[in-house]
């Protein structure tokens, strides 16, 4: 119901916003990685539903260390950008280089995605299930680990960007929250052509081109408080509000393989951690990237 959607909103939403501005990046990634603990079991119980039981434990393990890592990284190579650009320059010692790209390497993503897939591995061959669930649990857990894990991570790294990074990952937050309540109320007011009606009949063409407006309306209003400029928000709203739409029309495609409605009972008016977060999903990682290849020039 529409009353219990606002309610939930403004209990939660002061809360993220003060968490995302006032605590330092260890606090933001501690929140990031209860969200995808319950996100993760969520998912997990998706995949109950249609009988492909995940390594959960494992799946689970990894993604905390994978949130852990993405906070370590914001530390190390803040400090590593710092005293090695000199040394680069210049040619650089090979040892000193060499140090810096074992740093690098031990501190990717795809340094952990090889660890996770290590532990499938042994799970596989060396636990008692049986054989008939081998490929199903290893789709599950990888998948989960894949969409929702990996991608949720980048919230910490977008947090630990330079000193503006607490308004970057509002920004991010608050571009979906906008689009996310001008395509409801904008879908149910005029919408009549169903956007992608196999996967999520409710949602219109209309409801998404209000999205969009809602976005950049967000990306002109953060123009005034943040140091990047107006056309970079702009396309920053623009690509994320896309990502944002495609994760939600995921999730929705998750839960209709699943047969269920929501991904839970969490939140009223919401359902689950995972409907309430999946557009932020693809999200954070479409702004990050943006921010370190695009590279505003006022950064």
């Amino acid at each position: 119901m529409t009353w219990q959607r606002v309610l939930t909103a403004l209990a939660l939403i002061p809360f993220v916003v003060g968490i995302v501005l006032y605590t330092p990046t260890w606090a933001v990634a501690i929140a990031v990685a209860v969200i995808t603990v319950v996100a993760l079991w969520e998912y997990f119980a998706l995949g109950d539903a249609i009988g492909h039981r995940a390594y959960r434990l494992w799946t689970t393990l990894c993604a905390l260390l994978l949130v852990l890592l993405q906070w370590r990284s914001t530390q190390i190579f803040s400090r590593l950008s710092y005293s090695l650009a000199p040394i680069n320059s210049l040619g650089g010692p090979p040892s000193i280089v060499a140090s810096a790209r074992q740093t690098a390497t031990l501190y990717s993503p795809t340094f952990l995605l090889f660890v996770f897939v290590l532990g499938l591995t042994c799970l596989t061959l060396w636990t008692r299930r049986v054989l008939v669930e081998a490929l199903p649990a290893a789709g599950i857990s990888s998948s989960a680990f894949l969409l929702v894990a990996f991608p949720l991570s980048y919230a910490v790294q977008l947090h630990g960007f330079h000193n503006d990074g607490p308004k970057i990952l509002l920004f991010a937050l608050v571009i979906t929250w906008a689009a996310d309540s001008t395509a409801y109320f904008v879908g149910r007011a005029i919408g009549k052509y169903p956007l992608a009606p196999r996967i999520s009949p409710n949602k219109t063409w209309e409801g998404s081109i209000g999205s969009m407006f809602g976005s950049l309306a967000v990306a002109y209003a953060f123009s005034f408080w943040i140091k990047i400029p107006l056309p970079h928000l702009l396309a920053m709203a623009v690509l994320g509000n896309i990502a944002g739409q495609m994760g939600d029309l995921l999730e929705s495609a998750y839960k209709r393989s699943a047969g269920v409605k929501d991904s839970g009972s969490l939140l009223p008016g919401h359902g689950g951690i995972l409907d309430r977060i999946d557009a932020l999903i693809l999200c954070f990682p479409v702004i990050w990237y943006y921010l370190v290849l695009v590279n505003p020039t006022s950064l």
